[in-house]
């Protein structure tokens, strides 16, 4: 995927979840950061980020903070990125053969998945999940306790006993990675819910992006250490 109209910038303060101060150009932009989560150790003063002018002349904010300099490494953090990427991926990769049909956003039980697909005769869920947290090339999430997280991961496995099958796919938004881990530290049961689904046949695979100032795009598997 790719963003247009995209300018750097330098990362001032964050007065809420929904927007940031950047200088840009010697100017102080309020920017919409198109990411509600803490990104507290990506989002520092004096970080240089990209952002990508919107094309509606009647929003309030001119642009969107859609990605991050951590040290020499670029990390997406724009939220909705991962399902596109993961779209385009599906449908290009050939890691899935003969996929006949994807339907965004569809709703199984009480959830709603990023993701239906109909692949070599087989029908399946998958659920998105983007990750910007990292520490020493071990990429960990959720970054915050999530119980929506949960809840998606146990429908996976009813899903899974309803014959589908079911991906639970973790997207990380920057190279470098070695390796995913469910992060135990800040949510233990959504990592303990996703172990339990890994042994009852859902599959957890986690994937590393290319990132540009202007651009996004799936590269490859990262090994999962649940």
């Amino acid at each position: 995927m790719r963003y247009d109209r995209v300018k750097e910038g330098v990362f001032l303060e964050r007065p809420n979840r929904f927007v940031a101060l950047v200088e840009v150009e010697g100017k102080v932009e309020v920017c919409h950061v198109k990411n509600t989560g803490r990104c507290k150790e990506l989002l520092v003063p004096g970080a240089k980020v990209f952002l990508a002018e919107s094309q509606n002349p009647q929003r309030k904010t001119k642009f969107d903070l859609v990605s991050v300099f951590k040290g020499d490494v670029l990390f997406n953090i724009d939220s909705q990125a991962p399902n596109k990427v993961f779209g385009e991926w599906l449908e290009s990769s050939g890691y899935f053969e003969n996929v006949t049909f994807v339907k965004p956003e569809c709703f199984f039980k009480k959830s709603r998945f990023d993701f239906y697909f109909e692949y070599s005769g087989r029908k399946a869920f998958a659920e998105i999940k983007g990750v910007t947290l990292e520490h020493d090339g071990i990429f960990l999430f959720p970054d915050a306790p999530t119980e929506r997280g949960v809840r998606h991961i146990e429908e996976l496995m009813l899903a899974v006993e309803e014959g589908f099958d079911a991906f639970a796919v973790f997207v990380l938004k920057a190279k470098g990675a070695k390796v995913f881990s469910p992060n135990r530290e800040n949510h233990p049961e959504f990592a303990e819910t996703l172990k339990v689904a890994n042994e009852k046949g859902v599959h957890i695979i986690a994937l590393w992006c290319e990132v540009t100032e202007n651009s996004l795009e799936i590269k490859d598997f990262v090994p999962v250490e649940l």
